[in-house]
Parts: structure tokens; sequence; C-alpha cells
């Protein structure tokens, strides 16, 4: 892969930006505007050249600045591996056939912590490899609690990490000493509908951030924890319910970086003065921003604005005064998360970039020179850009003139005669949103002449907190309508066949899938699930304890709303579908159980319905095995083929 090399930063307006753009200024996409723009080279992507294309991801300097330690599936596993800050061969530095992410170098530079778990099953244990290679030493084994997020003390004696109990529905903090081997929590929750995240250690080693997020992702507050007593001490203005999430603290200690929404629902920058617990607001933007990391000397800051799933990043003097964006294409540019973005000497800057023609690569930025440099090379040689048909933002009006934001895959060299399949694509969450990311499934669905459409249904996050609250106990009711509306859209555009629409998802948006073909039959003539949800009620018995709270926090009590339970669950109108359905599910998941998956089966099963499935033993809550995920996309591909492009749509 070989982008045009630009200059590092363009000079924008002032740092307290204003609301130019926003939400509200979009403007309804006319479906005949939408073009299949004609390309003599394309033809069907390879299953192998998507699915061999690796990720690079969760990038940490050395504390020399000389290497760079991430994670990457290069072997079709997600293991640990390092490479010159310079460039070249990376050097695979352990080797599971687990997942293994988060690393961590110690303040010497002779570890790198990280952590695993088994099979997708989300137990994760804490894991330590010499930076220079070797044998990886197990931290910690604890099959009924997972430990997270690892954090070094500046000291390099402890290790700030989360403690999340597999029978509990809350997450602890805790300190790993690395000497004594032993973990202390520090916080222990209460309330069964929160959770602690670790942010980050003060300067001076004595105490502690986090945040203390609830269950629907609502609301949360900022805390500073002595390490010593457990004495936590919270920054954020007692009873304000709005999001507020540290990311990192000065080398001064004296401020804290952060991402709130309190003071329109959209999310913005700040900067909070420790002492007098007193907020700068950093962005006034009319999207949502994420905070980000402190330069070393404390003198800039990073941060991203999320433009309707383009991420745009940037870097701004502390003092004030205008803020300089990283020039890239549009897509996906996220600085290096904290702690670490910065290079130990401040003058460079890790940066992930990647949209929906360009894998996700690590970047290394000369920062006085304006100068990127490509880091990793996920892309194989065999997928080339101009090949994969790139994501257009498109916005339609739903059922109640709410306009939705949809990213759409329109293939090369088709004819505007209402002849061809189209699929919707709802994302997982609720509480997510789809971006302008590389999406193999949708690249490999465009490239064989399906038009694909993945909306931003309401519930969805980046479009500030009414919308992402408006599916209040709704779940499967406006969002649904929302997706259907997608549907119409591209059948609007002249190119898509009514009888010829499918929809595909995972987690949520397979859960979206099966409340579609059961409450709206007449729209899909084909659908492939997974891990989706089909009964809220069971769900609160199988899944795991801190999936069951949000699902609380988002239909309320059971017992005084179960019709709302019994309304928002697919068991109730999967009687009425009438698309062959496809079912995929991992045996290990969490947070969708397999019984969900086989409920499923049954019940269509039971009423004649064309249903097939198929279970991946090792696998959790997505695929993360190579030979699965190509198998997954195999099954999608023929079960489409089958229902889809050949068969001519299901009356």
């Amino acid at each position: 892969m070989h982008l045009p090399r630009v200059p590092l930063f363009v000079l924008i307006a002032p740092l307290l930006m204003g609301a130019a753009n926003a939400p509200a200024d979009r403007q309804p996409t006319a479906p005949a505007s939408v073009v299949s723009a004609s390309n003599p080279d394309a033809t069907p992507i390879p299953v192998e050249a998507l699915y061999y294309t690796r990720r690079a991801y969760g990038p940490a300097w050395s504390p020399d600045g000389r290497e760079v330690a991430f994670t990457t599936d290069l072997t079709g596993r997600p293991n640990l591996w390092k490479v010159s800050a310079d460039g070249g061969w990376p050097i695979q530095l352990s080797v599971s056939d687990d997942r293994e992410e988060g690393a961590a170098w110690s303040p010497d530079g002779r570890w790198i912590v990280y952590q695993s778990d088994r099979g997708g099953n989300e137990m994760w244990d804490l894991y330590a490899v010499p930076a220079t290679g070797g044998t990886p030493v197990r931290l910690t084994d604890t099959p009924e609690v997972a430990e997270s997020d690892p954090r070094w003390s500046p000291d390099g004696t402890q290790l700030l990490i989360g403690y999340k109990p597999k029978a509990a529905s809350v997450a602890d903090i805790a300190v790993f000493d690395w000497r004594t081997r032993q973990t202390r929590v520090i916080v222990h929750e209460q309330s069964r509908d929160h959770r602690w995240v670790p942010v980050a250690w003060a300067p001076d080693g004595k105490s502690v951030y986090a945040n203390r997020i609830d269950a629907s992702f609502t609301g949360s507050e900022i805390y500073r924890i002595e390490v010593a007593s457990g004495a936590a001490r919270k920054l954020t203005p007692a009873g304000e319910k709005a999001l507020a999430m540290a990311t990192a603290v000065s080398p001064d200690g004296r401020t804290l970086l952060l991402s709130s929404n309190a003071r329109n629902g959209i999310t913005n920058v700040a900067l909070m003065d420790v002492a007098s617990r007193k907020l700068r607001w950093a962005t006034d933007t009319g999207w949502e921003a994420a905070a980000g990391d402190f330069s070393p000397d404390g003198r800039s800051f990073t941060y991203v604005v999320n433009t309707d799933g383009r991420a745009e990043a940037y870097v701004a003097p502390l003092a004030g005064g205008p803020a300089r964006r990283l020039a890239f294409s549009s897509g996906m540019v996220a600085p290096g998360a904290a702690p670490g973005a910065f290079s130990p000497d401040g003058g460079r800057l890790l940066v992930s970039y990647e949209n929906s023609q360009h894998p996700a690569d690590l970047w290394v930025y000369d920062l006085a020179g304006d100068k990127p440099r490509q880091l990793t090379h996920s892309a194989v040689a065999s997928l080339r850009p101009e090949r994969i048909p790139e994501a257009q933002l498109v916005h339609y009006r739903s059922f109640d003139g709410s306009l939705i934001s949809a990213y759409l895959w329109m293939p090369y060299n088709l004819e505007r005669d209402g002849s061809h399949p189209a699929v919707v694509l709802p994302h997982g969450g609720p509480t997510g949103q789809t971006k302008d990311y590389f999406n193999a499934l949708a690249a490999a669905l465009a490239s064989r002449g399906y038009i694909c459409i993945a909306p931003n249904v309401r519930g969805s996050t980046g479009y500030g907190a009414a919308f992402e609250n408006a599916n209040y106990q709704d779940f499967g009711g406006g969002d649904l309508k929302d997706a259907v509306h997608a549907a119409r859209f591209m059948v609007d555009t002249g190119y898509a066949d009514p009888r010829k629409v499918g929809i595909t998802g995972g987690s949520y948006g397979g859960y979206l899938t099966l409340m579609a073909i059961g409450r709206t039959p007449d729209v899909w003539a084909a659908a492939v699930s997974q891990y989706g949800i089909i009964d809220w009620l069971a769900m609160l018995e199988h899944s795991d304890p801190l999936l069951r709270e949000y699902e609380i926090s988002k239909l309320g009590d059971p017992v005084k709303h179960r019709q709302v339970y019994v309304a928002s669950s697919p068991i109730t109108y999967l009687k009425d579908a009438r698309a062959p359905l496809l079912v995929l599910q991992g045996d290990n998941d969490i947070r969708v159980p397999r019984e969900e998956a086989e409920q499923v089966v049954r019940s269509m099963q039971r009423h004649g319905q064309t249903v097939a499935a198929h279970y991946y033993p090792d696998e959790g809550h997505g695929f993360m095995k190579r030979e699965n995920r190509v198998d997954a996309i195999r099954r999608t591909l023929a079960w489409f083929d089958k229902y889809l492009k050949h068969a001519g749509g299901q009356p």
C-alpha cells in the first residue's frame, strides 16, 4: 500500500473552534446522484487477498524511542510484535493460538507486559515477554477474574490494571506488584451497574486516575485514587449526569486531558486543573471530539474529531492558540492511545490510518519536519486500492424525518436497471458507529456486484447524546425502521432489485438482522446473523453480568417492563420470517452465548423455515482466527449468492 506524501500539518482555526460543520448541517443525498463508476480492471477480490491482509494496532514506544511494540495478525493470530522505529521487518515476540494485545513497556525497557485470553473468552490474564526476545512469563492465572489494561508505575514496580471477576457485573481497579506477583484491589465498586477503567498514574506514583462508567455508557466520572489507602476523590462535579472520560495526565501532574459531553450533549475535549477541578474547554466542535495524550514536555496534546464517521487528528498547544491537523486523505486517522502516543523525545508521533480502500497501518511522524512515514504494511500485494469500491458517505430520511448517515459501497460497472442484489450491514453495539474503516466483508460483497449500505441507525454514537439515547426501550423499533429505509435508499438509486435485498450483522447487528426478517419479512430475501440476540429475557440469565446491567439500563427493569423485553425480542416475530437465515456463532462467546444461536435454529426449524448454522469451537464474541474469518466470509458469500444473486430473490 502506498499513500501520497503530504505535509503533516495544516494550520487550522484557533483551538476553540466554531461548529460550522455539525450533524445539523447534513443534507439528504439524492439517490439518483449515486453512480456506479466504470472500472475495466474490476474483478471479484479473492477472499484470501482480503483476509490475509493483516491489521496492526495497539502501538507502544520503547523507552529509548528506538522500537515500537504492537499487535498484528500477520500469522493469522493477533500476537505481539515489535519493529524498529526506522522501519524494517518486524520481529515476533510471542507465539500463541490466542489473541494478545495491550503492549506496555517497562520503564527500564527490559519487559513488555500484555494481556491474552483463551479462545475468545475475554477472561484476560497478564503476561510479560523480554523486550529482546525470550519465553513469555505468565503473571496472572485466574480463570475467574479478568486482568486487563496494564499501565506501569513511574518507578516500574507496579502495574495499574482493570480487575473484572467473571461472576460480577462490576469491574474494579487493582495494582499488580511486579516483584511479588501479587494483585491488590484498591477500588471495590459497590453499585452493580458501574465499572472502573484505569487511566494513568500520577507522576509521583502515589495515586492513579480512573474513570467510573455507568452501565448505559451515558454517564461517567473521573476519580483520583490513593494507591496506599484506596481513598478515592471524585474530580467531576457532583450530581452531574454526563460523560466525562479522562485519557491522560500531564507530566507535571497538574492537568488532566479528558472528553466530556457535559456542556451540550456533544462530546468535546477539555483540560482539567487537578487542584481546582476547573475545566477549560479545548474544542467546541459540532461533531464529537475525543481526547488523546500529552507530549512528554507537557506543552501539547492530541485529540481526534469524529466527523460523520471520518476521523481527523490534531495536535494542540496546552497554552492555547492554533491547533494543527494531520493532513491525510479522508478516513480514520488516530494518534496512538495514551500513554505513549508521542515518542519519548517528543519529536515523533505514532498514528494509525485506514479507510475503506486501505487496511489499518501504523505510521511514524516527524513533527518538526512534517514527514509521515509508513511503519507497517498490512495489505497483501494483490489487494490494490483501485480494485476496492470506495465507501461513499450518504444521508437519507427515515420514517419520522430523522436524517440518517450511512456508508454506501457501490460496485463498479453496474447498469442502472434495478436488477442488482443489495445488502444492509447494521453495526454492533448498539452503542457504536460505522466509520470509514477498512471493511473486508463490504469489499468482498461489493467487488462481487452487491450494493452494500451500513447505516448509523438511532442509538449510534457520533451524533450526540440525544441521538445515542433515542433507542431507549425501543430496541428493534425505530432503529429497525432506519435499516429498512437504508434498503429503500439502495432501491431508490435505480440499481438495486427490491426482491434481492439481504441483511447481515454481528452482535447487535446480528440482533437487528433477526428482528428484520421477523418483524419486516417482506423486505428481506436472505440474511446472515453472526452472534445475534434472539431473546432479551434469556440474555439476562446467560450473558456476562456486566452486559446484563447494560441491557437493563437500555430496556428498563425486567419485571416492571417485561413487555418491552418481549416486544424487543426477535423470538416474538421469528415465526413470520420468510428469508433463509444463516447463523454463525462462537462457542466461547460470553456476551451472546451459544444458547441464543441454538434457540434461533430451533425456532426456525419448528416453523419449517430455511435455516443453517455453523459454530466455531475456538472463538468468542467476534471471530479472531484467520481460518475462521475466511470460513465465515465464504459461508456468507455462498448464502447470498444462492438466495440473492442466483435465485432472483425470494417472493
